[in-house]
């Protein structure tokens, strides 16, 4: 499940409607704010918050003289507090962050009207990348999946001259597509300086996966069916790779 981390820092904090009770305001001096006030079970009082970039529930008790900053759960121990904080936190931050890789620079590989959308960050030079899109062939080929490639140098110092010269090709995505289905042997011909388009799109891609809290490659999204970001890191197993593109 995917855990935004730097996109919290820009969610806007909704203004205090109510003055704060002063054990809420006592947690929140600690670094804690507060973003928004819900309704907890058995008549408790909540709020949401962010402790270091991390979603927090914070509740307090009837007498209305001490909060209590954790998860709540019912009697069948699920985690209520989680469902708040997916809700109303994460969910809404990983659409914003999917609108944010719709408007990328990314390559299409297969039909752009297959009804299944993956993003994957991906380094020219990476091999479970490679393996990655060797894996997703049959999605892809029967047009059930679309992969959306964005292009980053993380991987060796000549990662970014390899995906500038991807980029500056007539078609890019047929580079792309043929560079892997060579398995990363395609000559590439690298320009003799890279543009200021093309490290624009790579620093504009890399910023992204910045915001998406992904450190290596293949940093894999999808939305699931409630429409939940879904993030995969590395590369996926079988089970993953159903669960993203669906039944073969």
């Amino acid at each position: 499940m995917f855990r935004p981390t730097l996109l919290l820092t820009l969610l806007p904090l909704i203004a205090h409607a109510e003055e704060l009770p002063a054990p809420v305001k006592a947690i929140e001096k600690q670094g804690i704010t507060i973003i928004k006030p819900f309704e907890a079970p058995g008549g408790v009082k909540g709020w949401l918050g962010k402790y270091q970039d991390m979603g927090v529930t914070i509740y307090l008790t009837p007498d209305g003289k001490h909060a209590i900053s954790g998860y709540m759960y019912d009697e069948e121990g699920k985690n209520l507090s989680e469902q708040v904080i997916q809700k109303e936190i994460y969910a809404p931050a990983g659409r914003e962050l999917w609108q944010r890789l719709e408007k990328a620079n990314w390559l299409l590989d297969g039909n752009k009207d297959a009804p299944r959308i993956i993003y994957v960050f991906a380094d020219p030079f990476c091999p479970y990348c490679l393996q990655f899109w060797q894996q997703a062939r049959p999605w892809v080929d029967a047009g059930k999946v679309q992969l959306r490639t964005l292009l980053v140098g993380v991987i060796k110092p000549e990662s970014t001259g390899a995906a500038a010269a991807i980029l500056a090709a007539a078609d890019p995505a047929k580079t792309w597509h043929d560079y892997e289905r060579s398995g990363g042997k395609m000559a590439l011909t690298a320009p003799p300086s890279t543009s200021p388009e093309q490290i624009k799109t790579l620093n504009a891609n890399q910023a992204i996966m910045d915001a998406l809290g992904a450190s290596a490659t293949p940093a894999i999204y999808y939305m699931n069916t409630n429409q939940e970001l879904q993030q995969v890191a590395g590369l996926p197993d079988n089970a993953q790779l159903e669960s993203m593109m669906g039944s073969q």
